[in-house]
């Protein structure tokens, strides 16, 4: 059986410890991250829309840091918006920056009326380099 193993990243916000949830499991060869927000440090939401998607790619990638992995390793993500018709140009032109070239990761963006505060969150699932292949074997 695999073990499941937590994931935070060095500089953790305060959501984790104030909802009780990981920021993400590792389960063998794959890394299951958590909805990730714009959250400050004390866990409140950043204001500025664009700035929270920011912020919440921020978080996501010090999550992804702390498994050893990368964007690059993303292979699906799950995006939830409190008003995507008017969000979502913000949010392409993050994802651009982000993801600027094919292979995209898999992605599915929803709708929801509520993220307890925030606008935007993101979730994702990665494959974990291993050790043969960041050697370049």
């Amino acid at each position: 059986m695999t073990q499941r193993e937590a994931v935070f990243p060095a500089n953790r916000h305060a959501l984790y410890e104030n909802h009780g949830y990981s920021a993400a499991v590792r389960s063998g060869d794959l890394l299951f991250v958590s909805g990730q927000v714009g959250a400050r440090p004390d866990g409140s939401p950043e204001p500025d829309f664009a700035a929270q998607v920011r912020l919440a790619f921020a978080n996501l990638q010090a999550t992804l840091a702390a498994a050893g992995c990368t964007l690059d390793d993303i292979v699906d993500v799950t995006t939830f918006h409190t008003n995507p018709e008017e969000q979502m140009g913000a949010v392409m032109e993050v994802k651009g920056e982000k993801f600027p070239q094919l292979p995209y990761p898999n992605w599915t963006a929803l709708g929801v009326n509520w993220l307890a505060g925030f606008d935007f969150e993101i979730k994702v699932i990665a494959r974990i380099p291993s050790a043969a292949s960041l050697l370049g074997s």
